[in-house]
């Protein structure tokens, strides 16, 4: 039986809704703190279960995979689904300012931060992992944005010809970059900078 795969793979998934939230917190905290003990790699469901306490079972009857309770941890500690709506009051500036703060909060958590720094040099070392996040988190995130600003240009606030995947390449890249790089402080200011230079590249 390989690291990952179930025990038993005639049964069928629970329902999610039916966790003990007890034992899935200290699912989570243990794979959170292992993640940046240890690295995503070396990282297992067993060293899992050894520190939540909780049997190896437990966990496989929840999460297929050491992925999913990591991405699983991701969802939790933003708060958000995966695919969620941003915001729209009908203008786009401001909705894109409240998303990239919201996002400045979440980076600037240290929990957040060490999580993450941790599983993105995961990323780098590992094809497969980077696959599976692009398909579940990069993309689904990308997505939300376009349908945002397609909203926009229907509104008349950006572009028909604007190239969306650039736009929302502009508005994450430099975040994100000033983030991993550590190149200057991620702040309210800076995420309503970098909203403004962008839509004014954007606008008719």
């Amino acid at each position: 039986m390989t690291e990952n795969t179930p025990p038993d793979r005639g049964r069928q998934a629970p329902n999610p809704q039916r966790r003990s939230a007890r034992a899935e917190r200290a699912i989570l905290d243990a794979a959170s703190e292992l993640i940046v003990e240890v690295g995503f790699a070396r990282m297992t469901m067993e060293g899992i279960a050894s520190r939540a306490r909780v049997g190896k079972q437990t966990i496989y009857r929840w999460w297929p995979s050491k992925s999913a309770v990591v991405l699983d941890l991701f969802t939790h500690l933003t708060g958000e689904q995966t695919g969620e709506a941003l915001p729209d009051t009908g203008d786009i500036a401001t909705d894109l300012k409240t998303v990239l703060r919201a996002t400045v909060d979440e980076f600037n958590d240290p929990t957040m931060d060490r999580i993450s720094r941790a599983f993105t040099a995961e990323i780098q070392r590992d094809t497969e992992l980077s696959e599976q996040i692009s398909g579940l988190l990069v993309a689904p995130g990308t997505e939300v944005y376009k349908q945002r600003l397609h909203s926009a240009i229907d509104a008349g606030e950006v572009r028909p010809d604007a190239d969306l995947e650039l736009a929302v390449e502009l508005l994450t890249g430099p975040f994100l970059k000033r983030w991993l790089l550590r190149t200057a402080p991620l702040t309210h200011a800076y995420a309503d900078d970098l909203v403004d230079m962008v839509m004014r590249t954007l606008r008719p």
